[in-house]
């Protein structure tokens, strides 16, 4: 299979008319806006490279969701590229999490409003630096109830959504690394180093759960997915300049 090319901000060159030019396809990392789902943005790539290519049934996908709330690094894949898109979604991420403790939410972020609140004063460093080390490993993670797993052909979050209840099944996760970046309390920021599945949004309710306390998820930003660092990502702005009609 033919090497895909990348474009970021170290290679910031035009783009041929003619994707047949790019035999392996074209692999964009693109910095996903704040509020924008993943899909957004795939929308708004297709549309631009639709027009530049001149290719209605161009290909175009992505490799690795990001929540609405999350920025950073979601690589677009375009032609022959898609067909890679698993290899990259599979690869190490790392993430940095803004965590606010003492609380929770039924989505475990602040896409719905806190639906309970526990004690967080008594949590120290030590506590928080403890906790960090039982968090480090291969393990069984609970996805939250909003999210995208499906169970029995229907999304998690549509069932949620519905008010009927959802029973979520562990899925097998690594996490490589955590660092404490801030502890101010109640808000906490770390930096997760992890594998494909991960919810850092159920690291944020553990999180909390296992300080004896709440927590949910206030930030996220992803500022890595396998080589592709949010330092060398794409603007959406950029799109228009390297796919010049």
């Amino acid at each position: 299979m033919s090497e895909f090319l990348t474009i970021d901000k170290d290679n910031l060159q035009l783009l041929g008319g003619n994707i047949d030019d790019y035999p392996g396809g074209v692999v964009l990392p693109i910095d996903k806006p704040y509020r924008w789902t993943s899909a957004d943005v795939v929308r708004k790539v297709k549309f631009i490279a639709q027009k530049h290519f001149h290719k209605k049934n161009l290909k175009v996908g992505h490799a690795g969701t990001l929540d609405p709330l999350a920025t950073g690094v979601l690589l677009v894949c375009l032609g022959k590229a898609t067909k890679q898109a698993e290899a990259l979604q599979a690869q190490q991420k790392e993430y940095i999490a803004h965590i606010e403790l003492g609380a929770t939410t039924p989505c475990c972020d602040m896409e719905k409003e806190i639906d309970q609140r526990y004690p967080f004063e008594h949590i120290t460093r030590e506590m928080v630096d403890e906790a960090v080390k039982g968090f480090i490993g291969e393990q069984d993670q609970i996805p939250p109830i909003f999210s995208a797993k499906l169970i029995d052909g229907t999304r998690a979050y549509e069932i949620a959504r519905a008010g009927e209840e959802v029973v979520m099944k562990p899925a097998r996760i690594t996490i490589y690394d955590m660092e404490v970046l801030e502890f101010d309390l109640p808000k906490l920021v770390l930096r997760v180093k992890c594998s494909k599945g991960t919810y850092i949004r159920s690291i944020a309710r553990d999180m909390g759960a296992a300080l004896g306390s709440g927590g949910y998820l206030t930030g996220l930003e992803r500022t890595m997915s396998g080589g592709f660092s949010v330092g060398k990502c794409l603007k959406m702005d950029d799109l228009t300049e390297i796919m010049k009609k």
